[in-house]
Order: C-alpha cells, then structure tokens, then sequence
C-alpha cells in the first residue's frame, strides 16, 4: 500500500510540472512578445543615438527572413530560438570598445538567456520530424550571424562596429517581433 500511495504521489507530481510547462508554452507566443519590447528598450538604453561617423563604415548584413516563415510553428519557434543564441553569444564577447550602459547591456543578456531556456523547454525537439525544415535555413543562419561576427573581428570591436551590430539586432528582433505577433 506505501509502495501504491508513493508511486500516486509520483505520478500527481509529474502530471502538475507537465501541466505548468506547457501552460508556459502556451503563453510562449505573449512572453516572448513581452521580452522583444523589453530586448529592444533595453537596446536603445544601452547605447545612446547612432554615431553620425559611423555612418560611413555601414554594412548591409541580409537577415535571412525566409528562415522565419515556414509553415510549421515549431520549425518558427526553432528558428527564434536559435537567433536568440546568436545574438546572445555575439553580445557576450569583446564589448570593451563598445561603451554601453553596462547593466542595460547585462538585462540584456540575462532576457535572452531566460528566453533561449524557455524555448529550449517548450520546443519539441523531434530531430526527424522538425529538422529544422531543412538544414538550408539553419545554415543561412549561421552564415548571417558568422557575417556580423566576422564584421565585428575585421573592425576589431570598435565602437562602429559595435554600433552598427547594435542596430541591426534590432532590425532582426523587429522582425521576430512582427512573426509572433503571428503565432
């Protein structure tokens, strides 16, 4: 009977945690609606206005936007997931030169880091079913991102490379912003 009652107490507990988690993955769509405008005021307040000097040294980088319009939500949850991780890895080394509002830039960070776990937890991770409609999007991805890093490397992390990675950041959560208010 100890053994029954134990087992019941197991089985109510998993049945809650599974119940809250994917009541927070149903909220997903609002939250991160909510972390994208906090993501981009936290932007604005980290810098001050676009150095007029910079203006010269600007580089078109093309958001792959295609990586965000499949037809599957999860496929669209992935790809959000996985820009977060770029951004999050890019705003998280050489910032020396950068000159920003240090704990608007860490508010920063710590949004997207919550943000990439919660998506980790919420996306179904079913490598055959979702692989990522096709491999194409997530290496158009990296290849944006690796473009932005390499930007920042050729420029030796100067303040207008940092400045020009900072507003398109922006541009790219702008338009995760525009695909959730879809989801």
């Amino acid at each position: 009977i100890m053994n029954t009652l134990g087992l019941i107490q197991i089985g109510l507990i998993l049945l809650c945690t599974t119940t809250i988690s994917s009541l927070n993955c149903n909220h997903l769509p609002l939250q991160q609606r909510k972390v994208i405008e906090n993501s981009l005021q936290l932007l604005d307040k980290m810098g001050k206005k676009f150095p007029q000097h910079c203006l010269r040294e600007k580089m078109s980088f093309r958001f792959p936007e295609q990586v965000l319009k499949p037809k599957q939500k999860e496929t669209v949850k992935v790809a959000i997931e996985e820009i977060f991780q770029h951004i999050f890895y890019i705003f998280s080394k050489n910032l020396t030169l950068a000159a920003w509002d240090g704990a608007a830039l860490e508010q920063f960070q710590n949004g997207l880091y919550q943000q990439i776990e919660q998506l980790e937890a919420c996306v179904i991770k079913k490598q055959t079913q979702y692989f990522w409609s096709k491999e194409v999007n997530r290496l158009k991805l990296k290849k944006y991102f690796q473009k932005i890093d390499c930007f920042l490397k050729d420029k030796q992390h100067n303040l207008c490379s940092w400045e020009i990675s900072r507003a398109e950041m922006r541009r790219c959560l702008q338009l995760i912003d525009k695909v959730v208010k879809k989801l």
